[in-house]
């Protein structure tokens, strides 16, 4: 009777390939630690027991080697594991783990449905780099024909970490591209975002898609334990009304929680913080139906 499944992809093989600080493969067992003593499977807000039946499937194991083919046979992994899982009709969620590993799940949900999908990413790098690595994944999944990018937001942009070659890529490609400022400042609502990633398609398919939270979004006074710290980042109440509303979207087949980087966490803050946006989504969820 499950409806979500959870799988973690401890790898950080990308992150060290950008050459960012590696700590991520470390992230699933840590948001597992977290999520167990977190409290109590209550929605005091909601004032409703959160009852979703969650299936843990467990981790993937890397590929062995430290080279891009390595992790391209990583990919392979996370593909296999996340396809079979929605091929079973459940929602996955991911814990990781580099960036690029959002690459193979999204990949897995697009061939399990065989369309494009929408999507948001919450981050303030664009990810869309030629090179393997954790910057990769987004440019990769337009390429390979998997994301839609007139339906893709990149929420939450940072206003110096970014390329002009990136941007303009991404620009491009029709990607919708909101700085962080803007959400500061309330010039946009992240709820736009939900209404454009998840309009329908163009060829009539059902229109399917994925929220990603690249946990360098926050501020990183609230999330330290990252692979890359994000000075100024958005705040935490905003992305926790992201990951709620990424529960309650039923257009939304994947969600992912990326980057956690425990060995340079403080006193486990951003694990705890991962395991409350988690929670969020789960009790957005649960109003479904």
């Amino acid at each position: 009777d499950c409806r979500i499944a959870l799988l973690g992809v401890p790898d950080d093989l990308g992150v060290s390939l950008n050459k960012v600080r590696p700590g991520a493969a470390e992230g699933p067992i840590a948001f597992r630690a977290a999520l167990a003593r977190f409290g109590v499977a209550y929605d005091a807000q909601r004032r409703m027991p959160i009852d979703v039946p969650i299936f843990d499937a467990g981790d993937v194991t890397p590929a062995p080697g430290y080279n891009t083919d390595s992790l391209k046979q990583t990919h392979g992994r996370v593909t296999e594991a996340a396809r079979t899982l929605h091929d079973a009709g459940l929602i996955v969620v991911c814990i990781g783990g580099g960036h690029d590993l959002t690459f193979p799940t999204v990949r897995a949900l697009s061939q399990s449905f065989d369309t494009k999908l929408g999507g948001i990413n919450v981050d303030p790098h664009l990810d869309v780099r030629e090179t393997p690595g954790s910057g990769m994944p987004y440019r990769s999944l337009i390429e390979d024909g998997f994301l839609d990018p007139r339906r893709f937001v990149e929420l939450g942009t940072g206003r110096f970490v970014n390329s002009p070659e990136h941007c303009e890529y991404a620009r491009g490609q029709g990607v919708t591209i909101v700085p962080g400022d803007d959400i500061a400042t309330g010039a946009y609502s992240p709820q736009r975002a939900f209404g454009h990633a998840f309009s329908p398609s163009h060829d009539g398919k059902p229109s399917l898609g994925f929220v990603s939270i690249d946990l360098d979004c926050l501020d990183a006074s609230v999330a330290p334990g990252v692979s890359a710290p994000c000075p100024m980042g958005l705040s935490l109440p905003v992305v926790a009304q992201i990951a709620a509303q990424a529960g309650r979207c039923r257009e939304v087949r994947h969600f992912d929680l990326m980057e956690l980087s425990p060995p340079h966490d403080d006193d486990g803050r951003t694990a705890r913080v991962a395991a409350m946006l988690f929670l969020h989504f789960v009790s957005g969820f649960s109003e479904r139906g």
